[in-house]
């Protein structure tokens, strides 16, 4: 095998080929052209965000934006990890990843994916408190506070993405080594262990399930006592306003959570849509999120129309 090395005991697997999407060979010029426009366009999406929340400063200043940002630094990273090697896959380019590299792969995609599930908790928070508590809002979410909130997901991210890679991959790999999927994640990976996989397929499912179902209630509950709060505004002009500011938030949550339930809350699975289901949230999702704040907020918007006038003007004058 010339991907891997020989020792005294076994053959140890030193690097892996990712199969990537199923799709007719006719097709990959076409899926090569997709995937890298979905790219640049997610990267370019995310940036006019970032961009938009700096040269606003009512914007930068208000911690919903905060998140709003970090939310758009994570999405642009969180599509590095994945759509560039996924590119490769439709290029005459090796399918093969080093062993390194897919370790890399593994821990970045978990430790980006785990603090965008924090994050959206402290999104919900935020709105909760915005809605439920206005006249505390200033002193329960101060910038302070907002800042240390995010530091702590960063941090919690960073542990979760660490259990996971070294979970995954203290069994050992001896071969084969095509991973069936679009990228090295837990499930497909450890298919290829030379060992029992039980035990990594519990901690997986518990502490993976875990971690998204108590994100997941505690943003039902900051939504359960929102919607109880907005029914008791009287004016229809006020209700819609309330309910618009967290309709993005939910939307986002749900195209987030809905793909990572069918993956990741089913041990074993060897569905041919979880490759399909994957390529929609590490894809797909880091898209949309812009496009669904920037068409939604109506703040975002007014400052992104403001920046283009305000280049308009600047060319009036040269």
């Amino acid at each position: 095998m010339g991907n891997s090395r020989n020792t005294s005991l076994d053959t140890v697997v030193t690097d892996f080929i990712l199969l990537g999407l199923s799709h007719p060979p006719n097709m990959k010029t076409l899926l090569f052209l997709v995937f890298l426009i979905i790219y640049i366009l997610t990267q370019l999406g995310n940036l006019l965000i970032l961009l938009t929340l700096w040269a606003d400063p009512k914007l930068h200043a208000r911690p919903m934006y905060v998140l709003l940002g970090v939310l758009s630094f994570l999405d642009m990273c969180l599509s590095s990890v994945i759509v560039p090697r996924l590119i490769l896959d439709f290029t005459p380019a090796s399918k093969a990843i080093p062993f390194g590299g897919c370790v890399a792969q593994l821990y970045f995609f978990h430790f980006l994916g785990s603090t965008q599930c924090f994050l959206y908790t402290l999104m919900a928070y935020d709105r909760y408190l915005a809605i439920c508590q206005p006249l505390r809002y200033p002193v329960l979410m101060s910038g302070r506070l907002c800042t240390i909130l995010v530091a702590g997901a960063w941090v919690a991210g960073s542990i979760h993405g660490s259990i996971q890679a070294t979970l995954t991959f203290r069994l050992p790999y001896c071969g084969p080594n095509q991973v069936d999927y679009v990228f090295c994640d837990i499930p497909a990976v450890l298919r290829l262990a030379c060992a029992d996989t039980t035990v990594n397929e519990l901690v997986t499912f518990v502490e993976i399930g875990v971690v998204a179902a108590s994100c997941f209630m505690l943003i039902l509950l900051s939504y359960a006592n929102i919607v109880h709060v907005i029914l008791k505004i009287h004016t229809a002009d006020g209700r819609c306003r309330a309910f618009s500011t967290c309709g993005s938030h939910v939307t986002v949550v749900t195209v987030y959570y809905v793909p990572c339930i069918f993956i990741y809350l089913r041990p074993g699975s060897k569905s041919p849509l979880d490759g399909a289901v994957a390529v929609f949230y590490t894809v797909v999702t880091p898209l949309l999120n812009p496009l669904i704040y920037t068409l939604r907020n109506q703040e975002v918007k007014s400052a992104l129309k403001k920046i283009i006038a305000g280049r308009g003007t600047m060319n009036e004058h040269k």
